[in-house]
């Protein structure tokens, strides 16, 4: 049953499972040749990170040499007092002193001589020994410099900053791509074993779905409402990494299709347990459909569970029709209640409720003649039955093959009589399944029972979860 639909589904869901894997790994090999130009790179990048600090802090480098210098001047000027001149040590401070204030006002503005210091030891008048010499240059100054450990604390923030903008860029990108998520955040789900779904991804075979939906007969306006909602549920999500694009297409397809299916869906069976009884249902649609049998159907499902049931035969029109419903209620052992040929129908339906009163009987299973919605006659006796009989439910009954016209005709009576609820035949037969899924909701009245043979036992209650599980199924 509905055999055809369920593969053209299944076809669908490998369909974008394929396309949205194979785009995710391309993806994955884009970004990883990328990550290898970025590793190629990144020695140069290195190399001037760990240049620029010694050009960034001479200031600092100079102000320690200073401060070296004036210490060992400071040093050198004590030896000369203890030894020779206390003249002389006076002049030697005043003019490190003065030299010390000029060195404090220019070391911001610009990088000063590494001879300053020696400039400063000529001020005093001194000359500068072997042993000054020695001691002012380079051990104390070296050891002062930026080492190899301040050099790398000085890269580490410009690492920083290059992933900063590195966050940045990508955020661009994902604010660039409107339809979903950029190529480098598509890579990295696809790295971490997941995948995004893009529209461009369902954009295929959501065309090929809705093409097979069409052929399988699903009216228009229902295949559109099921791709729209798959697309709603699929674009932008990503795959967990305990589940496959297959089972989030499934989801999506589930929902779509349970959506349309269960509208208007009701609990038949507590319907009739809380009715007040006799409850009198009433059965319509056209000739030929499988009306009589599943009246008798539905006699031998409501025997199951307890019920008592009366069969009339309003069809006083057709020919035969006397005949055919009573072979059924002997087979069955069912009162029947009928009038002759060209009787009036309101009035059959009326005395088989008199019947089910008088014998505490629960259900009154009332027949009709086989009418189209444009025979104004045979409608106004289905308004006659209404205000006579006020049925608790009134069923049109249709076939499952005749898919599209089925759905049509079920609209059409409905807007002429105020169904309650369908009963599709032949569903055995139908490996389309267009009528199953499209007759809810565009009557917004239930589907409730499928025909599934020939026999008195050939008949399903429906259930929206169990149809959309069949439809979603693997192919056996």
């Amino acid at each position: 049953m509905f055999d055809g639909l369920k593969k053209k589904l299944n076809r669908f869901r490998n369909d974008v499972e394929e396309t949205a894997e194979e785009k995710a790994e391309a993806a994955a090999d884009e970004a990883g040749s990328d990550a290898d130009a970025e590793a190629e790179s990144a020695p140069a990048d290195a190399d001037n990170a760990a240049v620029e600090p010694e050009a960034s802090e001479p200031a600092a480098a100079d102000s320690d040499a200073d401060a070296v210098g004036d210490a060992d001047a400071g040093s050198e000027a004590d030896a000369v007092d203890a030894a020779d001149a206390p003249a002389d040590a006076e002049s030697a401070s005043a003019a490190v002193e003065a030299d010390a204030n000029v060195e404090s006002e220019s070391a911001p503005a610009a990088t000063p001589e590494p001879d300053s210091e020696v400039d400063a030891g000529a001020d005093t008048g001194d000359e500068p020994s072997g042993e000054q010499v020695a001691d002012e240059p380079s051990g104390e100054q070296v050891a002062d410099e930026p080492s190899g450990e301040q050099v790398a604390d000085e890269v580490e923030p410009r690492e920083s900053l290059a992933s900063d903008a590195a966050k940045a860029a990508l955020s661009e990108e994902d604010d660039d791509d409107s339809s979903g998520p950029g190529r480098l955040r598509r890579a990295a789900a696809f790295a971490t074993g997941k995948v995004v779904i893009e529209e461009e991804d369902l954009e295929d075979p959501l065309w090929e779905l809705e093409m097979a939906l069409l052929q399988s007969d699903v009216e228009m306006q229902v295949a559109e409402e099921i791709l729209e909602t798959i697309r709603e549920k699929l674009i932008g999500e990503t795959r967990k990494q305990v589940e496959s694009t297959g089972q989030l297409v499934s989801e999506a397809l589930h929902d779509a299709l349970y959506e349309v299916i269960s509208v208007g869906q009701f609990d038949f069976d507590q319907r009739i347990a809380e009715a007040d009884k006799p409850v009198t249902l009433i059965f319509t649609g056209i000739n030929g459909v499988g009306k009589t049998t599943t009246i008798a159907k539905l006699a031998k499902y409501f025997e199951k569970q307890g019920y008592s049931t009366v069969l009339a035969n309003g069809d006083t029109y057709r020919a035969g029709a006397n005949e055919q419903i009573r072979e059924h209620a002997e087979a069955l052992d069912k009162k029947l209640i009928a009038h002759e040929q060209g009787g009036d129908p309101a009035a059959v339906i009326y005395d088989g409720v008199e019947y089910a009163e008088a014998h505490d009987i629960d259900i009154v299973l009332g027949d009709t003649a086989g009418r189209l919605h444009t025979s104004n006659d045979l409608m106004a006796q289905l308004e006659k039955i209404d205000r006579v009989v006020g049925p608790d439910l009134t069923l049109f009954v249709d076939e499952a093959v005749a898919g599209q016209d089925a759905v049509e005709r079920a609209r059409q009576f409905n807007d002429a009589a105020a169904i309650d609820g369908a009963i599709l035949t032949k569903a055995d037969a139908d490996s389309n399944g267009g009528a199953a899924i499209s007759i809810a909701y565009v009557t917004g009245k239930p589907i409730l029972f499928l025909g599934v043979g020939q026999g008195y036992d050939h008949i399903e209650k429906f259930d929206p979860e169990q149809m959309v599980e069949r439809l979603l199924g693997e192919d056996e």
